[in-house]
C-alpha cells in the first residue's frame, strides 16, 4: 500500500498528463478543421447581412465596404438577371498575396454550382483559377450546425490544392430582389496557411508541456503533502492512543474533515481514559470487598479452630454475615452482567408500589435500632404501577443503600412518593457531602467513587447505581440526580402510574413518626 501523499502525487501528475495530451490532440488534428469551420461561419454571417441589405435595397454600398474593410473580406455583386452576368458592387479588403482572381467564367462556373446546390455554395480554393474552371469539385464534409445557420451551405474543397498554397474561402448565393430581379453575391476571404502556423504551435507546446509538468510536480508535491499531512499526524496519534498513551493530543490542522475527526478523537481518548481508570477502580475496589469478608472468614475460623471457647454464636453469626456479604457482591455483579448484556428482560405486571416500599422498609428495622438511622416513607395515595416489582424493589434497595452509605451526621435518609399527571415520582434523599456538578455524568459508572477512596458501605457491594441504570433503563424509565455540595442528594426514578387509591394520612403519618 502507497502512502496517502504518494497516491495524491500521482493522481495530480495523471491529471496534467492528460490535459497535455488533450492539447496536443487538439493542436495536431483539428486545429485546421475547427479554424475552417468557424471563418465559414463568420463568412456566411456577414454575407447574410449583405444579403439582407441588398434585398431591402438599404446602404448597400456602405454595408458591403464596412463588412469588407472590418472582416478583409472581397465581396462581389452580379447581375444575374439575364442570360449574361454583370457586375454591379465590388469591394475588395482581401490580402493581395492571397485573393482570388476571378475570370467571366470562374462566376459562371460558381452561379451554377449555386443553382445545383439550392442558391447557396460554399467552398475552400486556391487563388489557382484553373482549378475553377476545369471544375475539379469535390464535397470533402459537412458541418450540420453551420449549414443550418446558413440557409444549408457545404463547404467544398478543391482537389489537387497543397496545404502550402493561400486558400480562400468562398462563399456564393443568388439573391431574389424586391424588384423581381436577381443578384448574385460572391463573398471571398483568405485563408492562411496553417502548416506554418501549427509549427510554431508545436514548438511552443514543447516549451508550455515542459513548464506544465513542471509546475504540476511541484504543485502536486504542495497539495499532496498539505493534504496527506494533518492525516499523518492523526494516524501517528492514533498509533500512540492504541498504545494507552492517553497524553496524546489530535491537533492536526488542516480541513474541516481533519478537524472533526481530531475532535472525535479527541473525545473517545479522553472516554477511553476515563474508562481505564474506572476499570483500575473496579478492579482494585472489587479485590477489596473480596478479600475483606474472606480475611473475616478465614480469621474468625482459625480463631474457631484455635482457641478453646470461641466456637460461640457470635463468631458464627459474623462468619455467616461475611459469607451473605461475599454472597451479595457475587449477586450483584452477575446481575449488573445480566442487565448491561440484555439476557434478563423484566417481567411487568401491576402491583403497589406504595405496599412494596413499605414491606422494604420493614427490613431496615435492625439497622435503625443498631446503628441510628433515621429512614422517613413519605406516601399520599397508595399507587399502582405496571413493572417487574423485584426488579423495581431492587432499584430502591440500592438507592437507599447508596443514601446510607453517604448520609449526613444526621443519619436520615427520606424516601418521598409523589404523583404528577399520572406518573409516580420516588425520591431518595440524604443529607450528606452532596456530589460536585462535575462529577454527576459519572455517578452511575460501575464502582465509580465520588471521593476517590473506597469505603465499605453498611448495606451494599459499590455497585448499587450501575444496577440501579441497567433496571431503569430496560424499563425505559426516567431517573435522574440533584445534589449541592454540603447539603446532600436526591436520587429520583419516575414510572406510569395505572391506579391510585386514597390512604389514611393520618395513619401514615403515624408510621412515620413510630420510625
Amino acid at each position: 500500500m502507497w502512502p496517502l501523499h504518494i497516491k495524491l502525487l500521482a493522481y495530480f501528475l495523471i491529471f496534467g498528463v492528460i490535459i497535455i495530451f488533450i492539447l496536443w490532440v487538439f493542436q495536431t488534428f483539428f486545429l485546421e478543421s475547427f479554424y475552417t469551420m468557424t471563418k465559414s461561419a463568420q463568412v456566411e454571417k456577414y454575407a447574410e447581412k449583405i444579403a439582407y441589405s441588398l434585398q431591402e435595397n438599404k446602404n448597400v454600398q456602405g454595408t458591403i465596404e464596412s463588412i469588407a474593410s472590418y472582416n478583409s473580406f472581397s465581396v462581389y455583386v452580379y447581375d444575374s438577371s439575364s442570360t449574361v452576368i454583370t457586375s454591379k458592387y465590388e469591394c475588395e479588403y482581401d490580402s493581395p498575396a492571397t485573393a482570388i482572381s476571378f475570370e467571366n467564367h470562374d462566376v459562371y462556373s460558381y452561379y451554377r454550382e449555386a443553382q445545383e446546390n439550392g442558391g447557396q455554395y460554399m467552398c475552400v480554393t486556391t487563388n489557382r483559377s484553373e482549378f475553377l474552371s476545369k471544375k475539379k469539385f469535390n464535397t470533402v464534409f459537412e458541418d450540420s450546425s453551420t449549414s443550418d445557420s446558413a440557409g444549408g451551405a457545404e463547404i467544398h474543397y478543391i482537389q489537387n490544392s497543397s496545404n502550402d498554397d493561400p486558400q480562400n474561402m468562398i462563399y456564393c448565393e443568388i439573391i431574389d430582389l424586391e424588384d423581381g430581379s436577381e443578384c448574385f453575391l460572391i463573398v471571398s476571404s483568405s485563408i492562411t496557411p496553417l502548416s506554418n502556423t501549427v509549427e510554431i504551435i508545436h514548438d511552443q507546446l514543447y516549451i508550455v508541456s515542459i513548464v506544465f509538468v513542471v509546475l504540476a510536480i511541484i504543485i502536486s508535491l504542495f497539495a499532496s503533502r498539505n493534504i496527506a499531512k494533518p492525516i499523518s499526524q492523526t494516524n501517528k496519534a492514533a498509533k500512540e492512543l492504541a498504545k494507552k498513551n492517553y497524553d496524546v493530543e489530535f491537533d492536526a490542522k488542516g480541513y474541516l474533515e481533519v478537524r472533526e475527526l481530531n475532535d472525535t478523537l479527541n473525545y473517545a481518548k479522553t472516554e477511553l481514559a476515563a474508562t481505564e481508570k474506572l476499570q483500575k477502580e473496579l478492579i482494585a475496589n472489587i479485590s477489596h470487598d473480596l478479600r475483606t469478608p474472606l480475611t473475616m472468614i478465614t480469621g474468625y475460623g482459625e480463631v474457631m479452630r484455635d482457641l478453646p471457647g470461641e466456637n460461640t454464636p457470635e463468631n458464627i453469626q459474623i462468619i455467616i454475615d461475611e459469607a451473605t456479604r461475599l454472597s451479595s457482591l457475587v449477586n450483584n455483579l452477575l446481575d449488573l452482567s445480566k442487565i448491561q448484556s440484555g439476557a434478563v428482560q423484566p417481567e411487568k405486571a401491576e402491583y403497589c408500589l406504595t405496599d412494596s416500599i413499605e414491606e422494604i422498609f420493614a427490613r431496615y428495622a435492625k439497622l435503625k435500632e443498631q446503628d441510628g438511622y433515621n429512614i422517613i416513607f413519605e406516601s399520599g395515595e397508595r399507587v399502582y404501577v405496571s413493572a417487574d416489582e423485584l426488579k423495581i424493589s431492587q432499584v430502591i434497595y440500592n438507592l437507599v443503600n447508596n443514601a446510607i452509605n453517604y448520609a449526613g451526621e444526621d443519619k436520615t435518609v427520606i424516601v418521598t412518593q409523589k404523583l404528577s399527571d399520572k406518573r409516580v415520582i420516588i425520591e431518595v434523599t440524604d443529607h450528606g457531602e452532596g456530589i460536585p456538578p462535575e462529577k454527576l455524568k459519572y455517578i452511575w459508572d460501575r464502582y465509580y467513587k465520588v471521593d476517590k477512596e473506597h469505603k465499605r458501605g453498611v448495606i451494599g457491594s459499590g455497585l448499587g447505581l450501575s444496577i440501579v441504570k441497567g433496571i431503569l433503563d430496560a424499563h425505559n424509565a426516567h431517573y435522574g440526580v440533584r445534589s449541592t455540595l454540603g447539603e446532600g442528594s436526591t436520587f429520583w426514578f419516575e414510572l406510569d402510574a395505572v391506579a391510585v387509591k386514597k390512604s389514611d394520612r393520618n395513619k401514615n403519618k403515624g408510621k412515620d413518626k413510630d420510625e
